[in-house]
């Protein structure tokens, strides 16, 4: 798709369910940088990258014996992080499908993010344990331990060291859930079973800054586009936005704002996923249990825009393409991935400006002199005015605010490829379907 063709005045998010893609069961999908390729993580260990232009699969990677937690692509889009329940995270190499090095931890993974630009570096949030920042430079691997206790403002007449043994008590035992980088690598944010957001540095590994947004569980961090905001999910069903701080050294109470808080008011919904849109002017959130639909939220006037109905089915993870307003969502009870989007129509007009789109054939009427001779003298002329084209350089084109393209890797095809099984069912056979509305009631399968 040649995005100079695109209508910059098109619609910025979807509102019909178009297709789903299937194979096997997904638990968790993200987009690649440039939105050309969707991994799926799936129940079994597996994990699928479709190719979003043939609705094909592209890859299936064979590393995990559980079901996967996370994945996370480089910003390359050759190298692919994954997590999973089998307390092992897997560095792919797409180019072939094969496996980079495998670390093992001491514990199951919540979910692992790879540092924004080196693929050697990534930070792992573990179940019941201390969040672990891996590098695996030089062939080796060193893990560094992060704190998860908070940094807590000291109080009037106390001397920095003196804190009450009580509160001490408190933080030992909170754990960490999920952890990100920013944007430019420098800090971590992560998120407690108490509810306090730590900022940590990626080189001292010391917390700069923290403060408490809840007392419940922060489940998900998702960093937007743009890499200005944070999306926090807690588990008192409120989505929080919030502003990333240049400087947290330097933060106090005072300084920090809650940009939005998301909720459904009426229902009370949990909320099972949340993702920015490819500009950063949505956050959309998938509902828990029985409301089996996408909120969709503009963050410029804090109300909500639309509300996606998909199939009787609860999403368990979702995600925006990271350019066309095109979202992706995992359902629990069958592991089909529903996608709804726009269709796409070319605007050849911004390419040519005196190109005439028609809505249907009409007869055409030559001019008076279109079909004249021309003079020799004329037509010379004419050619010494032409100029040379270039049909060779790729123009970097951002199509939004926070997308970007790199000069990215190119997935190839693999033929004679052996990484796929003979022996696959039926089931974990790859299809590609039309929506279709279930009428069997959804029960729920996973752990609450």
């Amino acid at each position: 798709m040649n995005l100079e063709l695109l209508s910059p005045f098109s619609q910025e998010y979807p509102e019909n369910l178009t297709s789903s893609l299937s194979y096997g069961h997904a638990m968790l999908i993200r987009f690649d940088k440039k939105g050309d390729h969707l991994a799926a993580g799936l129940f079994d260990g597996v994990i699928i990258i479709w190719d979003l232009l043939t609705n094909g699969v592209s890859r299936i990677l064979k590393g995990h014996t559980r079901p996967i937690q996370s994945v996370c692509w480089s910003i390359e889009n050759r190298y692919l992080l994954s997590a999973a329940r089998d307390w092992r995270c897997v560095l792919w190499d797409l180019k072939d499908g094969s496996r980079v090095k495998m670390i093992r931890f001491n514990a199951p993974i919540w979910g692992a993010e790879l540092h924004p630009f080196d693929r050697e570096i990534f930070v792992a949030s573990l179940l019941e344990d201390v969040p672990i920042l891996t590098n695996i430079s030089g062939g080796g691997i060193q893990k560094y331990v992060l704190p998860t206790a908070p940094k807590r403002p000291l109080k009037e007449g106390t001397e920095e060291g003196e804190i009450d043994e009580k509160v001490i008590s408190q933080d030992t035992k909170q754990f960490t859930l999920v952890c990100t980088f920013d944007s430019t690598g420098k800090y971590i944010y992560s998120g407690t079973t108490k509810g306090w957001l730590n900022i940590i540095s990626s080189t001292s590994l010391e917390i700069l800054y923290s403060f408490r947004l809840t007392n419940s569980n922060i489940k998900q961090i998702r960093l937007s586009p743009t890499g200005k905001t944070l999306a926090i999910n807690s588990t008192d069903r409120i989505i929080r936005t919030l502003p990333i701080f240049d400087n947290p050294e330097n933060l106090n109470d005072d300084s920090i704002e809650v940009e939005h808080k998301f909720q459904d008011v009426i229902n009370r919904f949990q909320w099972n996923a949340c993702a920015f849109s490819s500009s950063g002017e949505y956050v959309m959130a998938s509902t828990y249990r029985s409301a089996h639909v996408i909120y969709i939220w503009d963050r410029n006037t804090g109300s909500l825009v639309k509300i996606l109905e998909g199939p009787k089915e609860e999403f368990i993870d979702i995600d925006w393409h990271p350019v066309f307003p095109f979202i992706a969502a995992a359902g629990l009870e069958t592991g089909t991935i529903y996608i709804w989007s726009i269709p796409r129509t070319e605007g050849w007009s911004a390419f040519a400006p005196d190109f005439t789109e028609l809505e249907e054939n009409i007869l055409y009427e030559e001019r008076e002199d279109e079909f004249d001779i021309v003079p020799e003298e004329t037509k010379k002329s004419k050619i010494e005015e032409d100029v040379d084209v270039d049909i060779i350089t790729i123009d970097n084109i951002q199509y939004t605010e926070g997308s970007f393209h790199t000069e990215g890797f190119l997935l190839p095809v693999l033929f004679n490829s052996d990484y796929t099984s003979s022996s696959e069912t039926d089931q974990e056979k790859k299809y590609i379907k039309k929506p279709e509305n279930s009428k069997n009631d959804i029960k729920r399968k996973r752990d609450e």
